[in-house]
C-alpha cells in the first residue's frame, strides 16, 4: 500500500519568522498522521522551516532546483545547497514555473536528474491548460510531459519520485477537477509509467492531485484508487486547513 503524501506549496508567501510560527502551530495538528507531510516554503525561509520542523513528522521541500550542482548561474539554488539545508523534497515543473519562467519538459528532465543526484525526492508537476483540456488534449499533454520530463530514469528512481497532476485551469481559480476526472488522468499516468519503467515501479510511485484542494474536497480525491495525496496551494498557508486535509486524507 502506498503511503499518502500531502505537500504544501507556499509559493511566494511567508517570511522566516512566519514560517516558524506556521510550522509550530501545524506540528501538534498532524503529529499522529500516517500520511507523509511536506511543506515547501520560499528559499529564504527554508532554514527556519527545517529548524521549526525538527523532531516532528513534517518534512521540508524546496519549490525549485537548478540542474547544475554549482557554477556561474546567478540567482539559482543547487541540489547540494538544498540538501545541506535539510530539504528532503523538491517541487519541479510547477505550472507557474512553466508559465512565467520558461520551464520546459527538457529543463524538468535535467532538474529531476539533479534532485536525485543530491538525494532529494522530486515532486514533478504535470497537467494541461484550459485550452488543451477543451481541445481534448489532456492525455496527450500529460503523456508528453511524463515521457519527456521523466525520461532516462532507473526503475528505482521512477518508484521513488512523486508526481503531481495539477490541471492548470484549477490552480488558484477555485475550480477543480472531479475525483473521476482526476482518477482518469492519474490512472493514465500510472499506466504510462508502467509501460516505460515496469509495473512494480509504477505501482510504487505516488501520484498526487493538485488544484484548489481544500478540506471540503480532499476526500473525493483520496477515495480514488490511483490518487495518493495532494499538492496543496492556498490551503497550506493556514495550519488548521492544511491539517484538516492531512487528517482527512488518512481517513480515506
Amino acid at each position: 500500500m502506498r503511503r499518502p503524501i500531502i505537500a504544501g506549496n507556499w509559493k511566494m508567501h511567508k517570511t522566516s519568522a512566519e514560517a516558524r510560527h506556521l510550522i509550530t502551530d501545524l506540528k501538534p495538528l498532524v503529529g499522529g498522521a500516517w500520511a507523509e507531510v511536506v511543506v515547501c516554503p520560499p528559499f529564504t525561509a527554508l532554514a527556519a522551516a527545517v529548524a521549526a520542523a525538527a523532531g516532528s513528522n513534517i518534512s521540508i521541500g524546496a519549490q525549485d532546483i537548478f540542474w547544475e550542482d554549482e557554477g556561474a548561474y546567478t540567482g539559482e539554488i543547487s541540489g547540494p545547497m538544498l540538501k545541506e539545508l535539510g530539504c528532503r523534497y523538491c517541487i519541479i515543473g510547477h505550472s507557474e514555473r512553466r508559465q512565467y519562467f520558461g520551464e520546459t519538459d527538457a529543463t524538468v528532465k535535467k532538474k529531476v536528474r539533479a534532485a536525485f543526484r543530491s538525494g532529494l525526492t522530486p515532486i514533478v508537476c504535470v497537467g494541461e491548460t484550459l485550452a488543451e483540456r477543451e481541445a481534448g488534449r489532456t492525455l496527450e499533454v500529460c503523456r508528453r510531459q511524463v515521457e519527456e520530463g521523466l525520461a532516462d530514469l532507473t526503475p528505482e528512481e521512477a518508484a521513488r519520485l512523486v508526481i503531481a497532476y495539477e490541471p492548470v485551469w484549477a490552480i488558484g481559480t477555485g475550480r477543480n477537477a472531479t475525483g473521476e476526472d482526476a482518477q482518469e488522468v492519474i490512472g493514465f499516468i500510472r499506466e504510462r509509467l508502467a509501460a516505460i519503467y515496469g509495473r512494480e515501479a509504477a505501482d510504487q510511485c505516488r501520484i498526487q492531485y493538485g488544484g484548489s484542494v481544500k478540506p471540503e474536497n480532499i476526500a473525493e480525491f483520496m477515495a480514488r484508487p490511483d490518487i495518493d495525496g495532494a499538492l496543496v496551494g492556498g490551503a497550506s498557508l493556514d495550519p488548521i486547513s492544511f491539517a484538516a486535509i492531512v487528517n482527512t486524507a488518512v481517513e480515506e
